[in-house]
């Protein structure tokens, strides 16, 4: 095939056009600098064109090219006629392809698709690790899943691996700002660059990953049915990463902008540190769901040595281009386009390794109540399983105690003020080791952190610096959680000194309710009561679709 690269000079379009020539396409280097498009075409083997995206574009088309395929970017940066190379392929029947990582510049496109249609060309937007190569692999381990209910995807390259501008204008440009994210049934604004999490990818390779938005984010909901979709990336050097986070926090007091010229300046402090780290990178994709009541955890790695990480952006393109045939005409994001067999034969050729497990993944409390979970109503049940982010909302009746000891602790802790009919709203995050909850009270916010517990039955959570042991005994459908233990900073609390907790959690007619009650020690008398009752914010999951 005759094949044009825009932005063939680039980190991802030369790397594309490497794997391209191998395959025995006759390819083209397009670019405005056309020294540095003849240098890159006579290094590969290919044929150089300068263009300039902005202006005329006739010299691609001169060559009479089967499929253009826009490696430029950054293309959230392509001003007021976002699509000009896609109108214009178009309107000569060529087909397209790009490696867009921006969400909006993605989806978008799809509103072409009756116009490339009549055509007869195809235009696939992303057909890169994201959504290209993801959605294949999210694909691949949904069958047999009654329901989606987290996917969760990172990509992690090592420190050695070649960074362009438009890579550090994409992500740079997103630090600091709010994105809606869908997460348990439910778009939920959140600042890229936070929500972090440790990946154990392999012996030896553990990595760092960040919320950032990348088309999954927008288009998986729907395409998957999933109930939670979440990505992070990360730099594999920590001082890079906190650099990253410093610079979140000063673009939440201050509007920085991201400019060609500050992107240029970053991507030249961070080669700095290019000596230093691993040529070693990764990518995981994993989709958690139902079977039959059982939740499992399907996981898609990647691992690239040798520095090869970077090729892998390109496979999906790479792959297509092997069988252009298949693809049916029209414009849309790649999604699902080809099998993951296809792609993962695709990368046959370079120094990658992928792998694929499975295993259960119950929440905390199924954990810690063990038989006993069953024996809770599916209300019940769908409050503590929690897989990602959850939330709940309801109302409560709220007592408060009168004792100095009462007051203080409840002032301390942040227990609600007392009230009737207290609009409450309850969000429950899964972390590494546990779960993080927040109540909010009519506004009114106190948290708590749960984790594990070594003794059976029973969990343990911490507010500030108390930690309490609660156990967990349930019987004909109700939980109650009395506190058996508790610790201040570490040292352990008398139990002449444990305040008293009768609380307890149940379902009627459907509706769950909880009654928590909290004593003083000493018979210094109620601290804080609140009852009341939740319901599921968020859509449910439905049955996943599958895209193959």
């Amino acid at each position: 095939m005759k094949v044009v690269i825009l932005g063939g000079y680039g980190v991802f379009g030369a790397l594309l056009a490497e794997l391209l020539i191998r395959d025995g396409h006759m390819v083209w280097i397009a670019g405005r600098n056309l020294k540095k498009a003849q240098a890159c075409a006579r290094k590969l083997g290919a044929q150089p064109i300068q263009v300039d995206l902005r202006g005329d574009l006739q010299p691609v088309f001169d060559r009479k090219p089967d499929v253009v395929i826009d490696a430029a970017g950054p293309y959230q940066l392509y001003g007021r006629e976002p699509y000009r190379v896609v109108h214009t392929c178009i309107e000569a029947g060529v087909n397209y392809l790009d490696l867009s990582d921006d969400a909006d510049f993605t989806a978008g496109i799809a509103a072409l698709d009756s116009d490339a249609e009549r055509a007869g060309c195809w235009v696939l937007s992303g057909a890169s690790s994201v959504p290209g190569l993801s959605s294949a692999v999210v694909a691949a381990l949904s069958p047999g899943l009654d329901e989606i209910l987290l996917i969760d995807i990172a990509i992690l390259p090592g420190n050695r691996a070649p960074r362009g501008v438009s890579v550090i204008t994409s992500i740079v440009g997103q630090v600091g700002l709010a994105s809606p994210v869908w997460r348990g049934g439910m778009w939920r604004d959140t600042v890229c660059w936070t929500d972090k999490r440790v990946f154990e990818l392999a012996p030896g390779l553990k990595r760092a990953g960040y919320f950032i938005s990348v088309p999954d984010i927008k288009l998986f909901p729907d395409a998957f049915r999933a109930r939670s979709v979440m990505f992070r990336a990360g730099m594999e050097l920590d001082v890079l990463n906190a650099g990253l986070s410093v610079l979140r926090r000063l673009r939440q007091l201050v509007p920085i902008r991201v400019t060609p010229a500050r992107a240029r300046f970053m991507k030249w402090l961070s080669d700095l540190l290019l000596p230093f780290g691993s040529d070693r990178g990764a990518m995981q994709v994993a989709v958690t769901g139902k079977v039959n009541g059982t939740i499992h955890q399907r996981i898609w790695r990647l691992i690239a040595e040798a520095g090869d990480g970077p090729y892998v952006p390109c496979i999906v393109a790479r792959t297509l281009l092997r069988a252009p045939d298949k693809v049916a005409p029209g414009a849309r994001p790649c999604l699902s386009e080809i099998p993951l067999a296809d792609i993962e034969a695709a990368l046959s050729d370079i120094a990658v390794s992928t792998a694929t497990s499975e295993h259960d993944r119950p929440g905390l409390f199924q954990s810690a109540l063990r038989e006993r979970w069953t024996s809770l109503a599916p209300e019940a049940r769908a409050l503590h399983d929690v897989q990602d982010v959850e939330s709940f909302s309801g109302t409560a009746q709220v007592a408060r105690g009168t004792s100095w000891l009462a007051r203080f602790t409840a002032w301390f802790v942040g227990f609600p003020a007392a009230g009737d009919n207290v609009p409450l709203t309850v969000t429950k995050t899964r972390t590494e080791d546990g779960e993080i909850w927040e109540r909010s009270f009519d506004g009114q916010v106190f948290r708590s952190c749960l984790t594990p517990s070594a003794t059976p039955y029973s969990y343990r959570e911490r507010f500030w610096l108390f930690t309490f042991e609660v156990e967990l005994p349930a019987a004909n459908g109700v939980m109650h959680l009395p506190v058996r233990r508790g610790w201040f900073a570490g040292i352990a609390i008398p139990r002449l000194l444990l305040p008293a907790s009768d609380a307890r959690e149940y379902v009627t007619n459907g509706t769950f309710h909880f009654d928590v009650a909290l004593s003083a020690p000493l018979g210094q008398g109620l601290i804080v009561r609140y009852r009341g009752s939740l319901t599921p914010d968020g859509e449910p999951a439905t049955r996943t679709t599958d895209l193959e």
